[in-house]
């Protein structure tokens, strides 16, 4: 392994899931002081950054303006710290997308692209001691054992990066599989390569669960870890089953690592990486959007940035002990959400992801794959996979709990087409809760 990476995982493993805080205030305290500390060593270097701030002092940093991805890209060239013109990194990024080597750098950093679930691509830049504090953390907090233990690590990922190969060593491998490769050489390398640690998206685990049912592959990794997509609990149950242990759960995106399951399958926020602001959409539900300040990263400065993800607020504390806000789910992106006509004046009703999720499921137990798409406020198709002696039941059982759901919330029932559920395309994020409109 290499030696940053050592010192950076034995740093983490020292707080490892906040045990350095003796409560949420303290660790609050010393938040604050560390995104006034990070703002000092980037206004110099990023002049968007320097102009966001204006004249607010630095201990004022709840005040500034939030930005989001199109904030980001937008001012690429002026808020990086390393003068990396946006049209340079995507050059590095395509050419590495097209040849599918992604270890060249542009001048030291590595640069990397988003898989533009929302239909805006956006460039990251990792420097190499940020990859290495990006590594010691996720080793502290992902690996089943010490990091010292030999581990061999199969990550499922669209892209690949330098970030994972520059920690792949003789006692610490990695072995990155292209999502895009057919489904066959997969099993074929797991079982030659036998891992002790796999990650992959959901979509990923689910097909790899029912390769293992039917006797095709025969690993025995120790953890497992869901990434890039929401785990629903069909797919949840399923793949718990076939590998015989629980599935935890890794939220990265390219903007950090910030979340990872404890020992108690809880996922926790990484508040010792990043600073979140819960932006509520909802308090009584407990369902909100991040906003994130990263401590550490400094080639690509992330300060007060929404993302478009909503995530729901756990109601009772982790038995882990940990200060670290507890998540009882990801539900998806503000594009899952669902937006149905008022019953009361007809203006549009948003309805989260997990209560179109809750209603599929609860109708049948006999569903194998669904998806739920909402083509316009009251048009909905619902793809099925279900035996078929029991595809009539089970639609008509989801039509009523839909209509139920609609009551509930008080909006007008949609029209329910139903189709055939089909496996999303090579490197395509499964959704099984998507809006196909803008409300």
């Amino acid at each position: 392994m290499d030696k940053g990476a050592m010192i950076a995982a034995w740093e983490y493993i020292r707080t490892k899931y906040g045990r350095r805080w003796s409560s949420r205030e303290a660790l609050e305290r010393w938040q604050h002081r560390n995104v006034v500390k990070q703002l000092r060593r980037i206004v110099p270097h990023s002049p968007f950054f320097r102009e966001r701030l204006g004249e607010l002092p630095l201990e004022h940093w709840r005040d500034m303006p939030i930005m989001n991805k199109s904030t980001m890209m937008e001012h690429f060239d002026t808020l990086n710290t390393v003068g990396i013109r946006k049209e340079e990194a995507f050059t590095v990024a395509l050419a590495a997308e097209e040849s599918r080597n992604f270890t060249p750098e542009w001048n030291g950093i590595t640069v990397g692209m988003s898989s533009g679930t929302s239909g805006n691509r956006g460039l990251f830049l990792v420097s190499a001691q940020e990859r290495m504090a990006w590594a010691g953390a996720m080793l502290a907090k992902a690996l089943p054992g010490s990091v010292l233990a030999r581990e061999r690590i199969a990550l499922f990922l669209r892209a690949d990066s330098n970030l994972y190969g520059s920690v792949s060593k003789r006692r610490l491998q990695f072995a990155f599989f292209d999502l895009l490769a057919p489904f066959g050489e997969h099993v074929k390398r797991l079982n030659a390569y036998a891992p002790t640690l796999l990650v992959a998206p959901p979509s990923m685990l689910r097909m790899l669960a029912d390769a293992l049912a039917q006797g095709q592959l025969a690993i025995h990794p120790r953890k497992l870890f869901a990434a890039a997509e929401v785990l629903d609990p069909l797919d949840e149950a399923i793949i718990s089953a076939a590998f015989k242990q629980p599935v935890h759960q890794i939220y990265q995106c390219t903007e950090g690592f910030l979340g990872i399951t404890c020992e108690h399958g809880t996922l926790h926020l990484n508040e010792d990486l990043v600073c979140i602001e819960k932006e509520w959409l909802n308090k009584h539900s407990r369902k909100f959007t991040p906003v994130i300040t990263d401590f550490r990263r400094l080639t690509q400065p992330m300060i007060r940035y929404r993302l478009d993800d909503v995530l729901t607020e756990r109601n009772e504390p982790c038995p882990c002990g940990s200060p670290f806000t507890a998540l009882e789910c990801i539900e998806g992106r503000h594009d899952d959400m669902f937006y149905m006509p008022s019953l009361l004046d007809g203006t549009l009703t948003m309805v989260f992801p997990d209560f179109i999720r809750r209603a599929i499921m609860s109708a049948s137990s006999k569903i194998e794959h669904y998806a739920a798409v909402q083509h316009a406020p009251q048009h909905i198709t619902v793809a099925l996979q279900v035996p078929a002696e029991h595809r009539a039941e089970c639609e008509r059982h989801i039509a009523q709990e839909l209509s139920k759901l609609c009551e509930i919330v008080h909006c007008a029932a949609p029209d329910i087409t139903f189709t055939d559920w089909k496996q999303p395309p090579a490197g395509h994020k499964l959704r099984r809760i998507e809006r196909k409109f803008r409300p």
